[in-house]
């Protein structure tokens, strides 16, 4: 189609010129010029065409009179772009210094000039620099004062003052005006701070702008929501911040985690009992269920039963043999416990596994034995090989683990982990 259209271009502009040819040829046109003395007579043709070869010529001499300016200026504006260029490598090297200087001297040109200070403001606060750092942010600042706030925030944050970072970003919050590096700045911040308020306010437009990915932003939020539930004064404050969240954030493990272990140190077991076990229909979780044995003797016993039916499912679960160890430890059920704390410790060592059977072996008057056990858990704390017990107090309980059928979301069975 396009040779068309050129050709149809060209039969249009030949007309055109052949018709035009004939008008100004049955009519010319008289052009009278008369200055000092001297009189100048054309036609109208000549005159348009000597009106664009004078103004040719006088663009001409414009260039030649400009070019050794312009030369000078084009090549301010190649060293600089060189020099941004290798600062920017070099910054990413690791070589600072380097990096600094190259970017310093490339912000000499105004359309590198952010972008230069705040490379260079990087690269001095990487070699601990924060007196260079803070000058060229100042610089930065009057011409791109946003990301300049959000840098130096994040300078106040790796220098330890996480409480000036979150007052410097606090305006921009307030008013929404914070970019999206800003948002996460601000989370990050308030966390260290202890600023739950702040720290919960920045999730929605960290949600909303895309910076950080579904982990990252899942990792930020559930750090958000565990510094959140630790610092509830009391049980009221703690089911009032609970009954708040949506159910999108309460369904992490971890968090329930917290809050289940934190209600218990309130007194609130039952509704502890509740979550985790709510938690645990949803997708199974050997800490909650580590916890679950953990929430003291209140319905203990319903709690235990509920456990031994997780079993049929998780039978190699260490964490949900340990708590229905120490369940029985609490019911003085010495015989299961120590059945089911021997089999996890054959499956995976855990200090509280020792700890809950050194407390079965004195209900059963093993003295010596208990001691090790105490032992053990003390030098599984450390990092430390455990002592095996001794071979006459072996059991003959069965710990090697059980194969399970495993399936995927298809219906289709795997190998297990």
């Amino acid at each position: 189609m396009k040779p068309w259209r050129w050709l149809l271009l060209l039969i249009f502009v030949a007309a055109v010129a052949a018709f035009g040819w004939h008008w100004i040829a049955a009519d010319p046109g008289l052009v009278f010029v008369r200055i000092r003395g001297v009189r100048i007579t054309t036609t109208v043709v000549f005159a348009i065409v000597a009106l664009l070869v004078i103004w040719f010529l006088l663009g001409a001499l414009w260039f030649l009179l400009r070019w050794p300016f312009d030369a000078t200026t084009r090549r301010h504006r190649r060293q600089s772009r060189r020099r941004f260029s290798d600062g920017i490598v070099a910054l990413f090297e690791g070589r600072n210094a380097d990096a600094e200087r190259d970017l310093a001297r490339a912000s000499r040109y105004e359309p590198l000039r952010a972008a230069s200070l705040l490379g260079a403001a990087e690269a001095a606060s990487r070699r601990g620099e924060k007196v260079r750092a803070i000058e060229s942010l100042d610089q930065a600042a009057q011409i791109t004062p946003a990301a300049a706030r959000i840098v130096r925030a994040r300078l106040l944050r790796l220098d330890g003052r996480p409480q000036e970072s979150v007052a410097l970003l606090a305006a921009d919050a307030d008013t929404r005006s914070l970019p999206p590096a800003g948002w996460a700045e601000l989370a990050e911040s308030a966390v260290l701070a202890g600023d739950t308020r702040r720290a919960r306010d920045s999730l929605e437009p960290l949600q909303k702008s895309g910076v950080l990915s579904t982990k990252q932003l899942a990792d930020l939020e559930n750090r958000i929501l565990l510094m959140a539930i630790a610092r509830a004064p009391d049980g009221a404050a703690l089911t009032e911040f609970w009954s708040t969240l949506p159910k999108t954030q309460r369904r992490s493990a971890a968090v329930v985690d917290a809050y289940a272990r934190r209600a218990a140190g309130f007194g609130q077991n039952l509704a502890a009992m509740d979550e985790v076990e709510s938690s645990l229909r949803r997708e199974w979780s050997s800490s909650l269920a580590a916890t679950y044995g953990a929430l003291g003797v209140d319905d203990i016993e319903t709690r235990m039963r509920r456990a031994e039916g997780w079993l049929d499912a998780h039978p190699n679960d260490a964490s949900l043999l340990t708590a229905l160890g120490r369940m029985c430890v609490r019911l003085k059920l010495w015989g299961k416990a120590r059945a089911y704390l021997e089999r996890a410790l054959a499956l995976a060592p855990d200090p509280l596994a020792w700890e809950a059977l050194g407390d079965t072996c004195v209900g059963q008057g093993e003295t010596s034995l208990a001691h090790r056990c105490y032992r053990n858990a003390l030098a599984i704390a450390r990092g430390e090989a455990a002592e095996p017990l001794p071979a006459v107090y072996a059991s003959r309980i069965d710990t090697r683990p059980v194969a399970v059928e495993e399936r995927d979301v298809h219906g289709v069975p795997r190998l297990p982990k």
